[in-house]
């Protein structure tokens, strides 16, 4: 008798993604009940976009955008109950965080603290380059400082530039991207079909 196996969600997220935010608070609430595990995948957009010449973020090239941008997600963030501020630096670089949350990715401790960093941006609108944030967050969770001195070492560098090389493979271009096996969905607007789309199509176990 063929068993299912739990179906699985990728989510690949960049922590200056104010729509990343939006789905990283949403994203654990509505896969469990839906028997769908989440992988969260961090990721660097920054490179990404520089491959198709853009030095800075579409949301700056084109300030119309951004504002609607800004306004959509604080509409949105009412909607779902989920506090949001506009940062003063936007994009802001996340390049220690994203290290430190590499390393946590298939860990346990993982989701919590990816879900905190995003709300030191987005709702305290916080540097989350700085060990003086990110320091007294992981105390908070109580998860070792020494994970900040971690991230700095030249493997975890190596391995999130490996992360963003994978991004590219699988054509990802912007966050936050959802993989259902290889079926690819784009926005925080897309995570309840992504959802569905992973239940629905879950490979039998032998």
């Amino acid at each position: 008798m063929n068993a299912i196996v739990q179906p699985r969600l990728e989510m690949w997220f960049d922590f200056a993604s104010p729509y990343s935010y939006l789905a990283m608070e949403r994203i654990h609430a509505l896969a469990e009940p839906a028997g769908v595990r989440v992988a969260l995948r961090p990721f660097l957009l920054g490179p990404i976009f520089r491959d198709f010449g853009w030095e800075q973020t579409p949301f700056r090239l084109f300030p119309k955008k951004g504002a609607y941008m800004m306004r959509d997600v604080a509409r949105l963030a009412a909607k779902y109950g989920v506090p949001f501020r506009e940062p003063t630096e936007f994009p802001r670089m996340g390049v220690l965080a994203s290290r430190i949350a590499l390393l946590g990715q298939d860990e346990p401790w993982g989701p919590a603290f990816c879900r905190a960093v995003f709300r030191e941006n987005f709702e305290h609108d916080r540097d989350l380059q700085s060990p003086a944030t990110l320091a007294p967050l992981l105390a908070r969770l109580d998860l070792p400082a020494v994970l900040v001195e971690q991230a700095g070492r030249d493997e975890v560098k190596q391995a999130l530039r490996r992360q963003v090389d994978r991004a590219r493979e699988r054509g990802v271009f912007g966050a936050p991207t959802f993989f259902a096996g290889d079926e690819m969905f784009w926005g925080n607007d897309r995570l309840e079909d992504a959802l569905e789309w992973a239940r629905g199509h879950a490979s039998p176990r032998a």
